[in-house]
């Protein structure tokens, strides 16, 4: 239950709050067109989406946008919860941004459907959160200059830590709404390093609801199918290139060179190295 909360409105929409929680509490995300960056003062929050979940700890955040249904957060732990959310409103970021919005909220070119992201815990954002408990405790002090110079500086924060890339994915959303098929998702991240877990929330499915989907269309399990996409294309390589074999491999979405070799020559039955001199000597014969 709430036991406690607290606003802050610019241009008649709620930009801030924070809401102190007593357990059990559960509460549902509306489908609207808006993104939020929620973060933990106190307690621990269990993000839900679909068949799976997140546990949010004390001074960690998650951002996610609102344009789809069933998300949720819930307490993990049985404890008390003190809760920041900052809210972004796409008109008001147009009204403080009247030249060009920048860069994290223009269409990002990667193909994924991915709606939320865990935020690493990042000292800045941890210290601008801090700031913003100043305003809730001197209310008499808020006014929209303020929030607007506030809502900058996390957008700024934002675009400068590491999971910046896919920050802009989910703040793009905003203005350049883009759905991509599975299908598009799964081609366009073959040979990527992207691991299966990565690819669920590339999908913007559970790891279990994506495994199943992935055998609806494939026919096949996701891990192997996409091991032997990578070895099919790591031997036209080998066979059309004089790349190094290390390259290859890390090309083809492989990040360990042995793990490469083993699998390879488990499918050809010879190493990558013989596998391309073979193919040379039989070139040279013709």
């Amino acid at each position: 239950m709430v036991t406690a909360y607290k606003k802050i409105d610019l241009f008649g929409k709620t930009l801030i709050q924070k809401v102190d929680l007593k357990p059990p509490f559960e509460f549902a995300f509306p489908v609207a067109e808006q993104a939020c960056l929620l973060y933990m003062l106190k307690g621990e929050t269990r993000f839900q989406f679909d068949d799976e979940h997140t546990n949010i700890p004390t001074n960690r955040a998650l951002l996610l946008n609102c344009l789809n249904s069933g998300k949720q957060i819930a307490d993990s732990n049985n404890s008390d919860g003190e809760i920041i959310i900052v809210t972004f409103h796409p008109d008001i970021l147009k009204k403080i941004y009247d030249r060009e919005l920048p860069l994290i909220f223009q269409k990002s070119d990667k193909i994924t459907n991915q709606s939320s992201r865990k935020i690493n815990n990042d000292f800045l954002i941890q210290k601008y959160i801090e700031g913003l408990l100043f305003y809730f405790e001197n209310p008499s002090l808020v006014n929209d200059e303020i929030l607007v110079l506030k809502l900058k500086e996390i957008i700024l924060l934002l675009s400068q830590t590491q999971d910046a890339e896919i920050i802009q994915v989910i703040l793009s959303q905003l203005f350049s709404p883009a759905t991509y098929t599975f299908k598009q998702v799964i081609e366009a991240n073959l040979f990527s390093q992207a691991s299966i877990d990565e690819l669920a929330q590339k999908t913007n499915l559970s790891v279990s609801s994506f495994k199943r989907e992935f055998k609806k269309i494939y026919d096949d399990s996701p891990a192997n199918y996409i091991k032997n996409k990578r070895l099919e294309r790591a031997a036209e390589l080998l066979l059309v290139s004089d790349t190094r074999i290390t390259d290859v491999a890390f090309d083809c979405g492989f990040n360990d060179l042995a793990n490469f070799t083993k699998s390879f020559h488990d499918k050809y039955s010879t190493s990558p190295s013989n596998f391309r001199l073979k193919q040379n000597k039989m070139d040279k014969k013709r």
